[in-house]
């Protein structure tokens, strides 16, 4: 069986959207910014059906509206910090998720609302043998520029020379 010589020669042309930066290229106190996108109502409930989200603040126009506090629809909480992570996610393929601290849902977000992301670089320290660990803020706001949710992101991301932190 002869090989596939177009797929070997794909694998040379770099992979778009990916990043392969390593635990000594993490610059503290770098920020980037994402581009913008508005949440539709179509997706909004097809988020709250998909993780079963059918609060009535979120899924009910008629309560949010008539008895809410804020007389429309918010867009559930969980997806503001889904979206709002995607639009920064570098897929780097030396980074691993580790967890999250300090998720806190600042203000409401109605749907319509466009969102953007800015992430910050905090920290980075020597963790395991093979990998660090770093920790990187991510702030969404509103198109007015209001904050509406904040956390910090723990990743873990790989050494380029292990043997300068394994002493």
């Amino acid at each position: 069986m002869a090989e596939n010589t177009p797929l070997i020669e794909h694998k040379n042309i770099p992979l778009y959207n990916t990043e392969t930066w390593m635990y000594e290229e993490f610059e503290l106190g770098r920020k980037d910014r994402s581009i913008s996108r508005t949440i539709s109502e179509g997706e909004a409930m097809l988020f709250n059906g998909l993780v079963l989200d059918m609060h009535p603040y979120v899924g009910n126009q008629q309560f949010a509206e008539n008895e809410g506090l804020f007389g429309k629809r918010l867009v559930a909480g969980a997806m503001v910090f889904s979206l709002g992570l995607g639009l920064m996610a570098n897929n780097n393929v030396n980074t691993f998720s580790y967890g999250y601290n300090k998720l806190r849902f600042i203000k409401p977000v109605f749907i319509g609302d466009t969102i953007y992301t800015v992430r910050t670089h905090l920290d980075k320290t020597p963790k395991y043998k093979e990998m660090g660990l770093i920790t990187v803020s991510y702030e969404i706001y509103k198109q007015t520029g209001e904050l509406v949710l904040y956390c910090e992101h723990l990743q873990t991301v790989k050494y380029r020379r292990p043997e300068n932190f394994n002493q």
